[in-house]
């Protein structure tokens, strides 16, 4: 338990850290969203690149991990559907308990695979990234659009981000290059790789200014339910299938990693733009990042 402490420990520190700048307002209120700009559009899809260009790919287990990451998301997601009309919500708060529920916080997942199992764990972790990020985004997208929550130019516009998403292209630049064997030719390894080393600790950091206090206050079943469903449920389903298909520890721990991730702070963007319920999303994002400081450690303390 210690080791996993003494790894995870440090990320939840910057997170923590980031909680206090926004609270103070460091360095000013402006910075911070063109900083996460910065972090999503360059620095974090340059870390993919560097990741996947110049890694050995073939010593992923990439068909099962597939299989493990996808399938809980399908189930659950599924499962969430199914259960819509018992849960007695509106369409608007449904769509964030769908996101809340499937959506992961990759800064956070990176990091920690990185901070466990250094360079072939950010291997893993970026095969992850670019197994589920384009699969839950197409999930949320029609979650909404079936909900009724968008009308046709909200559709098109989001159908455009979805193409238009730096962590998917990030992945597929990646991967082709890989395939290639391109790679990365010359000083261009060097570069991206000083890139993308600046995206995890400043990513962390934005997580934590991200989060909102208050939302703390509000005392929801619906909210318990999907933390539940995203922080308990979806790991140990990801533990039963990761020791069934006898995925390696590594593939094992950060399949386990990404099921149990508190999601996205991008989630918040979304719900605003496509109509769904913002206020209950910020609610999910701050409760579980607080929560997971605690149950990631002791999910993979059970794991090893």
């Amino acid at each position: 338990m210690t080791g996993v402490v003494d790894a995870l420990g440090p990320l939840f520190l910057l997170i923590l850290l980031g909680a206090l700048l926004g609270r103070l307002w460091q360095p000013i209120a402006d910075f911070w969203p063109e900083m996460e700009r910065l972090i999503y559009f360059l620095l974090f899809p340059a870390m993919l690149v560097a990741t996947l260009a110049t890694a050995d790919v073939s010593q992923v287990p990439v068909g099962r991990l597939a299989i493990v990451l996808l399938g809980v998301m399908g189930v659950f997601g599924a499962l969430l559907w199914t259960l819509q009309g018992w849960l007695r919500m509106g369409a608007d708060a449904f769509t964030s308990v769908f996101q809340g529920a499937l959506r992961m916080n990759t800064y956070v997942g990176v990091a920690g695979a990185a901070a466990l199992h250094g360079a072939p764990g950010v291997t893993v972790a970026a095969v992850a990234v670019a197994i589920m990020v384009p699969t839950v985004n197409v999930m949320c997208v029609a979650c909404f659009i079936a909900s009724g929550t968008l009308g046709g130019a909200s559709f098109s516009r989001s159908l455009l981000a979805l193409l238009r998403n730096p962590l998917i292209i990030a992945s597929l630049l990646g991967i082709a290059l890989s395939v290639s064997g391109i790679g990365l030719p010359g000083w261009s390894e060097a570069m991206v790789e000083l890139l993308g080393r600046a995206a995890l600790p400043l990513g962390l950091v934005a997580v934590g200014v991200a989060l909102r206090p208050m939302a703390l206050l509000r005392i929801d079943c619906a909210v318990w339910a999907t933390n539940i469903v995203k922080l308990v449920l979806m790991p140990a389903l990801v533990l039963v299938l990761a020791v069934v298909l006898e995925l390696d520890p590594v593939s094992r721990d950060v399949a386990l990693l990404f099921s149990a991730l508190p999601t996205a702070t991008t989630s918040y963007i979304l719900a605003r733009q496509l109509g769904g319920d913002a206020e209950m999303m910020a609610v999910l994002i701050t409760k579980q990042t607080i929560l997971a400081m605690i149950t990631l450690p002791l999910w993979l303390r059970l794991a090893g």
